[in-house]
């Protein structure tokens, strides 16, 4: 499961509710929630961050948590 997969259940959000709001598949939220080499993208985190009401940078900081910068 991916970041956003986990996200999604720990809010118990419907996956099918999203992609009728979002317009994105349900085979591609399901992608997006189980595969993790499935690539995210900008679009897609917004708009299913306004599905979920949610504040997409509070989302974005949940999903890519473990990001850092490199050390130099």
């Amino acid at each position: 499961m991916t970041e956003l997969g986990l996200y999604l259940a720990k809010k118990s959000i419907n996956k099918a509710e999203v992609s009728r709001k979002t317009g994105i598949s349900k085979s591609r939220i399901s992608q997006l929630s189980s595969n993790p080499k499935t690539k995210l993208s900008a679009k897609e985190l917004y708009m299913i961050s306004l599905a979920i009401d949610a504040d997409p940078c509070e989302v974005f900081k949940e999903i890519f948590f473990d990001v850092k910068l490199p050390k130099v």
